[in-house]
């Protein structure tokens, strides 16, 4: 009498399935924004409109007392535009499962040997090339305008990295929110709830310092704040690295957390069928 082994499964075979399935994933996705590029400049509007208005309507607010005392508005503004980008970018998120729901895409796909963290792998890579290039394009209009950061080419890099890492934490509770939602118009009212507070409870566009201390004491536990202040103190002269590598560390852990959050709620959405 013979008796049956389960095969076994080797880690380093686990590891490649989901890369190879990140990567086709995260193509499919890339290549419908290759074929409806109007869709990523349309999301570059608002932040340059944001960029050039406010740095030009609020330009004498840095001669405030209590506000940070180093550049212009515009160059304390960018930072801001940037994260505030990449967050109202990344609360859309979710909407590309509620299309693949609607459409019996998400089904086959669950229904199929893709591994579950590939397809969340593949939307958020997704959002975070989309963020680079916004990120890249209001750099280079903040420039034109007129900023000028003494960080250089690493305070950039630290932007860049903030603002994907904030693209990152909110797409994955945007799909969180879409599987177990499953309607387009409540995951957009909730991310609008969630997104707003975050914006205006941060230094985004105000010094928090000229705020009253609740606001100061929120900001404090903002992922949305430790984005644009790591930022902003990486593209400043005299880099103080002690408040911009915790505020990363902090980033890089939600990041992580919210990941598996939302790679969990694909079994909460096939329960529910």
């Amino acid at each position: 009498m013979t008796t049956m082994t389960a095969p076994i499964v080797r880690p380093t075979a686990v590891r490649a399935s989901l890369l190879r399935h990140s990567a086709y994933l995260t193509v499919r996705s890339t290549r419908a924004l290759w074929r409806q590029p109007a869709f990523a400049v349309a999301t570059l509007v608002q932040p340059i409109i944001w960029l050039l208005l406010f740095g030009e309507l609020f330009r004498p607010v840095v001669e405030l007392p209590g506000f940070a005392e180093r550049g212009t508005y515009l160059e304390f503004i960018t930072p801001g535009v940037i994260i505030m980008t990449a967050l109202f970018s990344s609360g859309w998120a979710g909407t590309v499962y509620i299309e693949d729901m609607n459409r019996g895409v998400m089904d086959r796909m669950l229904a199929s040997p893709v591994r579950r963290g590939a397809m969340m792998i593949g939307t958020l890579a997704y959002q975070a090339l989309t963020t680079v290039f916004q990120t890249l394009v209001i750099f280079g209009v903040a420039a034109v305008a007129g900023a000028r950061f003494p960080g250089g080419l690493t305070g950039i890099a630290v932007a860049i990295v903030a603002a994907v890492l904030i693209s990152v934490i909110v797409a994955s509770l945007s799909n969180a929110l879409a599987l177990l939602l499953r309607q387009q118009e409540a995951l957009i009212g909730i991310s609008q709830f969630i997104v707003l507070p975050l914006q205006f409870l941060s230094s985004a566009v105000m010094d928090t310092r000229l705020s009253p201390d609740w606001v100061q004491t929120a900001a404090t536990y903002n992922p949305v704040d430790w984005a644009v202040v790591a930022s902003r103190e990486a593209l400043s002269a005299g880099t103080d690295w002690a408040e911009v590598w915790p505020r990363l560390g902090l980033l890089l852990a939600l990041a992580a957390a919210m990941a598996y959050v939302g790679t969990r709620a694909f079994g909460r959405y096939q329960r529910s069928l």
